[in-house]
């Protein structure tokens, strides 16, 4: 079969993409407003971009024309931190999917343990084994969108936050103590499974 997407409802081009993206790490993303109040939601749209120096992509949608609260609080304060989450986590992520005020804390709802940061004012997810400070360095929001499109976040990492029982020699990490999850469509999620390597060619 074959699709041009302008032919196709923003739905059905959805279902599309997070259904053959896959599997997609989750962002976990903490943010605070000009009140102060810590935001917490995931996102899948997400992965890393560049390692020298180390920066992150998160991809924020407008369902409705209406910016999300993790969105308006980058934008308006340019900090934020990536959490990352792990299986023990997945429950309590998901709750902070939840469509909550803007005077409203995840932390809270989700009853999630806060820990803090080193450079940036929002606060981190104390039990994620990973959580990164970053710096929003550009923004860029994508163009002809039927409902409200979304909005790019690249961040710069400042600061890493890694539990140490993850870590082995020479910065390499143990996926068997990580256990990362990621996202899949629907209501999927995936563990790591089997893996395998592959060397690069000489």
């Amino acid at each position: 079969m074959e699709f041009n997407p302008e032919n196709l409802h923003q739905k059905e081009v959805y279902k599309l993409l997070t259904g053959l993206i896959i599997p997609r790490p989750i962002a976990w993303v903490s943010t605070i407003n000009e009140e102060g109040m810590a935001n917490l939601a995931p996102f899948s749209y997400f992965n890393a971009v560049g390692d020298d120096p180390p920066h992150v992509m998160i991809s924020i949608s407008r369902s409705g024309h209406l910016n999300k609260d993790t969105l308006n609080n980058i934008l308006n304060n340019k900090e934020f931190v990536v959490n990352m989450v792990t299986e023990d986590l997945a429950e309590k992520m998901n709750l902070t999917a939840h469509p909550l005020q803007p005077h409203e804390s995840e932390f809270d709802f989700a009853d999630i343990a806060i820990g803090n940061s080193k450079k940036v004012r929002p606060p981190l997810v104390a039990n994620s084994p990973v959580s990164m400070e970053c710096e929003m360095v550009h923004h860029y929001n994508l163009e002809n969108h039927k409902n409200g499109g979304s909005t790019i976040i690249i961040g710069r990492v400042i600061y890493f936050h890694i539990k140490d029982d993850i870590l082995l020699d020479h910065f390499h990490v143990d996926l068997t103590k990580y256990q990362p999850i990621s996202r899949l469509s629907g209501a999927n999620y995936a563990k790591l499974g089997e893996l395998f390597t592959i060397k690069r060619p000489q």
